[in-house]
């Protein structure tokens, strides 16, 4: 028996000293400790936005906008990866929590995985960065701030006397930065190092950024997908309105889609910076609710507000330049068909806007990231809903 004691108290104090320095660890790259990581780093995608802290984004139902229900459609058959399967198939398969199609302003298909997800605030990865496209778009037309401004005038202590002085608003916009923070998400415990991981899990932001200022290419001279750009473009919105981007986000965009669920924005610590190169989290209606205001031209119909400027809708339903899947890509909105715009993010978050059927498409998944490169059979389903092919 005291063999037994002696074992499990040697045990013990190497799972302490083990955790110990892990914790010492974190604390020094800026992790949160070693066990949320862990937990962050194994959870579904459904399940990380209560994982890190969060700023709340404030809805204001509108008693004189509630959704409209159209006549209830029944998707058939649909091909995906070219072969012909059932549509709950085709949604098993990809691994989907919710699929809503609004056309003419009207639900007319819902799908829950379970019911909870109706209610329930999940992730969208990537398409956080259209979220920040939006009001970097209100600020370009209150003339707050310009495309051709560099990052630096509004954080000169970042200045470093080469190339990343030199980046713009409109590169970060299109990718086209150069900063030398790859996307290249890891699988798996022994990925969780690289940078993007880090940036993802950072408890603070503008000591990642300080530490992450090489540069790949020459601002402006390629495209290349960067999560860091909209990073950089949210600390600017930060730094312009002196509110955090989910207050600002609350007056200006939510509280005027008539938002009806409230929303979180993932954060590196509260009070701190939103992570707006991902982390916005919302109910599946209220996803449809912002692709509906891009449908709309910018406008609330119910208020005939326009909360989006015709110059700024151009400028997101127009690709500048081509990126992966050589899809046309700009200001955070890629372009995957004629008239189609389209708000990606990983692990399987669409939201799909044809603007010629008028219709839009809110897929949010729990897919792995190793699937991530079946962005475009996805999309192609999601075209053939939308033109009841």
């Amino acid at each position: 028996m005291p063999t037994l004691i002696k074992f499990l108290r040697n045990t013990a104090i190497v799972l302490i000293a083990l955790y110990l320095a892990l914790f010492g660890l974190t604390r020094i790259i800026h992790y949160p400790e070693p066990i949320a990581s862990i937990r962050l780093g194994l959870a579904p995608a459904s399940k990380t936005p209560d994982l890190m802290p969060s700023h709340w984004i404030v809805a204001a139902p509108s008693t004189f906008a509630p959704w409209k229900v159209g006549t209830k459609e029944s998707i058939g058959e649909v091909t995906y990866r070219d072969t012909k399967m059932s549509f709950q198939n085709f949604l098993d398969t990809t691994h989907t929590n919710a699929f809503l199609v609004i056309r003419d302003g009207r639900i007319t298909h819902e799908y829950y995985k379970d019911q909870k997800f109706a209610n329930t605030r999940l992730p969208s990865y990537s398409v956080g960065k259209a979220m920040v496209s939006l009001v970097a778009g209100q600020l370009i037309d209150q003339g707050k701030i310009s495309e051709s401004d560099t990052f630096v005038k509004y954080f000169p202590e970042y200045k470093t006397g080469g190339s990343f002085d030199k980046i713009t608003i409109q590169q970060l916009l299109d990718m086209q930065s150069g900063v030398g923070v790859s996307d290249n998400y890891p699988s798996g415990p022994s990925g969780w190092g690289v940078a993007i991981a880090q940036m993802y899990a950072s408890t603070d932001i503008p000591w990642f950024l300080k530490h992450n200022q090489k540069m790949d290419f020459e601002p402006g001279t390629e495209s290349i997908y960067r999560s860091v750009d909209p990073q950089m473009i949210g600390m600017i919105i930060q730094k312009v309105t002196g509110q955090s981007i989910s207050d600002y986000f609350t007056q200006n965009i939510w509280q005027q889609v008539g938002a009806d669920f409230d929303a979180t924005w993932n954060v590196d610590k509260v009070g701190g910076y939103e992570k707006t190169f991902c982390c916005f989290n919302a109910v599946p209606r209220d996803y449809a609710r912002i692709g509906q205001l891009v449908l709309d031209k910018g406008v609330i119909p119910f208020t005939k507000k326009q909360v989006i400027s015709s110059a700024w809708m151009k400028r997101i339903t127009s690709p500048v330049t081509r990126l992966d899947y050589d899809w046309g890509y700009g200001a955070y909105f890629w372009h995957p068909y004629p008239g189609v715009s389209l708000m990606l993010g990983l692990h399987g978050q669409f939201v799909y806007i044809d603007i010629p059927n008028n219709t839009v498409i809110v897929k949010l998944s729990d897919e792995p990231t190793a699937t991530d490169n079946l962005s475009p059979m996805v999309a192609a389903v999601l075209k053939q809903v939308s033109e009841k092919n």
